[in-house]
């Protein structure tokens, strides 16, 4: 019997994690690519509500794909949950789209919905893979930084347009770091089925 089977994953586990664990490398390159994005977003200069929206919008769907990806990879309950999250993220990223030319306070809002369900989301699969991710810990600490940053984002700070820039490149910036905390974990966990 496996190290991963006498924790009680069963059969079906082990073949997920030999499935992530070769492809473990796709999720390094989507993390560095999501931490390139930041630093474009940090470095262009946003003036108006409507450019921050579109990019934005283009950032969520985008975070939508990357988890349609990872639901069709997977298999029971971790499908169901990245399907829903997928679409929560297309959502978002639509919303974002119909009306680019909103208030801040309204836009404001759509990146605090976003900020909070990914939190939540990275939250609850920290707690549940505890057993089988050996870093589940730094995704409970990025789910914690991300609820609280949905709340700081839900409150009124004026019409600051730097703080919507800050936002969408934080949203960037934790994507990459969380697909390169997910990269070494698979890695891991591939290792280990592929031993048993």
């Amino acid at each position: 019997m496996s190290s991963m089977q006498s924790v009680g994953y069963g059969d079906g586990d082990v073949a997920l994690a030999r499935t992530f664990g070769r492809i473990w490398w796709v999720f390094l390159a989507t993390g560095i690519l999501w931490l390139l994005f930041s630093i474009v977003v940090f470095r262009f200069d946003y003036t108006t509500v409507s450019a921050i929206s579109i990019l934005f919008g283009v950032v969520a769907i985008m975070a939508g794909v990357n988890e349609f990806i990872v639901a069709f990879a997977s298999s029971g309950w971790w499908k169901a949950a990245r399907l829903a999250l997928a679409l929560a993220f297309v959502a978002i990223g639509v919303v974002a789209f119909v009306h680019p030319g909103g208030t801040f306070k309204a836009l404001a809002a759509v990146i605090s919905f976003y900020f909070i369900v990914k939190g939540i989301f990275d939250v609850t699969i920290s707690i549940l893979a505890k057993d089988m991710l050996a870093v589940w810990w730094l995704h409970l600490l990025l789910g914690i930084a991300e609820i609280l940053i949905g709340f700081w984002a839900a409150g009124n700070f004026g019409n600051r347009v730097i703080l919507l820039v800050i936002w969408v490149g934080v949203i960037a910036l934790t994507r990459g770091i969380g697909e390169i905390f997910l990269a070494f974990s698979l890695r891991s966990a591939g290792k280990e089925a592929a031993a048993a």
